[in-house]
């Protein structure tokens, strides 16, 4: 990150006041990082952050009045942002993913070693996005098992044939059978006909397993 401080400045947002102070006492006395600020939620982050100028805010998750995505996305759409890392005991995949993509730079848990915790704020504040090992593990089982089910999916609807891969698509979409009738120019009849031919052939019970065969093909 251009134009960061020596030593790196954080500011630590987190409900719980004695993670706030097990942080501060841990990070305030490591080498080349000093904690500038605290913020009791994440509604305080962005006046905290005015306050203080940190390179690096340790953002909590789950906050009474404005959760840690929120203050995070918040946070990185000011003119100069400073760098977050999500830390936090809740690693559902959701909350990974939306952290990310709400800007956070690093998604540690609050079980990693301190002095683990201070080499990803430096690196964070070097421009270095950091992942713990057990998230970095889960986001690329999730990837393969997303690449996985592309592939199933795409062998599967390759049974098809082209006007019947149409259908499929626009049940994937959310439409009913009247909407792909008038999209494909069809008659009603031929509409479920194609539908009960593309279930048989597939071995499927019903719509909704379509749509969701469309989606893991990438088509919905």
């Amino acid at each position: 990150m251009a134009g960061v401080t020596s030593p790196v400045r954080v500011l630590i947002v987190d409900d719980d006041a004695l993670v706030r102070a097990g942080l501060t006492m841990m990070l305030d006395g490591t080498d080349g990082i000093a904690v500038v600020g605290e913020a009791a939620d994440g509604d305080q982050a962005p006046a905290a952050a005015d306050a203080h100028s940190p390179d690096v805010v340790l953002m909590d998750l789950r906050m009474p009045r404005v959760d840690g995505i929120t203050a995070t996305r918040r946070l990185r759409a000011r003119p100069r942002p400073p760098e977050i890392i999500v830390l936090t005991t809740f690693d559902t995949d959701e909350n990974i993913l939306h952290a990310l993509r709400a800007g956070a730079s690093g998604f540690l848990l609050k079980d990693t070693p301190p002095a683990r915790i201070a080499e990803a704020v430096r690196q964070v504040a070097a421009g270095e996005p950091i992942l713990s090992p057990r998230i970095t593990r889960r986001l690329m089982d999730r990837v393969a098992v997303q690449a996985d089910a592309y592939a199933q999916a795409r062998a599967t609807l390759a049974a098809l044939s082209p006007r019947e891969h149409d259908v499929v698509v626009a049940i994937g979409q959310g439409c009913n059978n009247t909407e792909i009738a008038a999209a494909l120019h069809l008659t009603l009849a031929t509409v479920k006909t194609h539908v009960s031919h593309i279930l048989t052939k597939l071995d499927l019970d019903n719509r909704t397993q379509l749509a969701l065969l469309a989606h893991d093909a990438g088509l919905a």
